[in-house]
């Protein structure tokens, strides 16, 4: 895309007001969840077991838990691993995605084929269900459960890249390279791929949600991170089972959660709007 193309395209996204506050609140949480050793009022394995279960307050804004830990510190370090996991995982099913879809949209032929059925089968696979048994048998590491869940969003992204690619290949600015000899993978890596961010940007604001809800079902499983260390979807967990006694050790960590997939749904959709190709010429 065109230098205009990205301004016109960052002025739509401002006028979306949805989009600017996913933005906005997205930007703010990010900053709290890099600075949460500096400014989380409580160590996140600190206990205080004379205040198990003690309502919000002044001294504890979001109460405690079980153990009488800071919940609003648990839900900060929380965040630094569900955001960790969203962003990371969703990272790698992006260059994953996009260099297998660039790389059968523009060979094409049998290749493209083969490339294609590979894809169609492993979308029958219920790859939650990999991710469970890849978790199990490997042992519970939050590194393998990055990659796990980054390798099961790829699919849909090499579709929408082998899309974009096919319909670029036969561009003047691509013939002009294959005229004067540039390689394959240049012309992969430094022509089509670049002209294909507007769809892969969008398509990654959307696949981050899905990663974290992944991460949260499985730590709600008890498969995914592990104590000491808290995920939101381990927070929830734990708070599902003291909801009816103490409900904010569930509502905080839900809420937080909630509201970050909002911010991310309307994040995205404000750059699809922003980036659709109709929309330029409206």
């Amino acid at each position: 895309m065109s230098n205009s193309l990205w301004s016109d395209a960052w002025a739509r996204l401002l006028k979306n007001k949805l989009a600017v506050f996913g933005a906005i609140f997205l930007t703010l949480e990010i900053l709290l969840c890099v600075l949460t050793p500096w400014i989380a009022p409580y160590g996140f394995e600190t206990q205080n077991l004379e205040l198990t279960l003690a309502r919000p307050s002044f001294a504890h804004w979001f109460g405690t838990d079980n153990l009488g830990r800071d919940l609003f510190t648990r839900i900060l370090y929380g965040g630094r691993i569900s955001m960790a996991v969203g962003i990371i995982a969703s990272l790698i099913s992006v260059v994953v995605g996009v260099i297998y879809g660039a790389i059968s949209g523009y060979l094409g032929g049998k290749t493209d084929t083969i490339l294609m059925r590979i894809v169609d089968i492993l979308y029958a696979l219920p790859f939650i269900f990999m991710v469970i048994i890849l978790m199990v048998y490997f042992g519970r590491n939050i590194l393998l459960l990055f990659v796990a869940l980054g390798l099961t969003q790829w699919l849909t992204m090499a579709r929408i890249t082998r899309g974009q690619v096919i319909s670029l290949k036969q561009k003047e600015f691509v013939d002009a390279a294959r005229s004067v000899g540039v390689k394959t993978r240049y012309i992969i890596l430094k022509h089509l791929i670049p002209n294909t961010l507007g769809p892969v940007i969008v398509y990654l604001t959307l696949t981050i949600p899905s990663v974290i809800l992944e991460e949260a079902f499985l730590s709600f499983l008890g498969l995914g991170v592990q104590a000491p260390m808290a995920s939101w979807g381990t927070l929830i967990s734990s708070g599902v089972e003291v909801m009816e006694i103490a409900p904010w050790i569930l509502l905080f960590p839900a809420l937080m959660l909630s509201l970050t997939l909002f911010s991310l749904n309307f994040l995205g959709d404000g750059l699809r709007d922003a980036l659709d190709p109709k929309g330029a010429r409206d």
